[in-house]
């Protein structure tokens, strides 16, 4: 009698152990899973890409402002794409370098009222995005 006693604990802890081993590795998959979306939402914060359409429409931008406005956001989405994989203490400073330069050049292609839409804009989406 004793023996399928054994037998039974046996089984038991071995289905404690089965159960354990299991839940350990969905736990540590859950958490990589978060850890890798957290990186990508990181990196997704700093593509500042934008419907130049739209901006066009909001900004009331003539065709030449369009073309102008276009290459410095073009150069800013890069200069913020550098900062997105830089070292982390370098990229709040390179965020900050990479908005100064584009409110400059902004600044000179807009007229004050379009150049204010577009800093109300653009703090926004910093803010929004948690850069700022």
């Amino acid at each position: 009698m004793q023996a399928p006693s054994k037998e039974k604990k046996g089984k038991k802890s071995m289905k404690k152990i089965v159960l354990m081993v299991v839940a350990m590795f969905t736990m540590t998959t859950s958490f990589a899973e978060n850890e890798n979306n957290s990186a990508v939402k990181s990196v997704e914060a700093y593509d500042m890409t934008i419907n130049m359409r739209k901006l066009a429409v909001a900004l009331d931008l003539t065709s030449d402002q369009i073309e102008a406005v276009q290459d410095i956001h073009t150069a800013f989405c890069n200069d913020m794409m550098l900062a997105a994989y830089a070292h982390a203490d370098e990229r709040n400073a390179m965020v900050e370098q990479a908005v100064k330069k584009d409110v400059r050049y902004m600044h000179y292609i807009l007229n004050e009222k379009q150049y204010k839409t577009y800093m109300l804009l653009l703090n926004t989406t910093l803010k929004n995005r948690g850069l700022k």
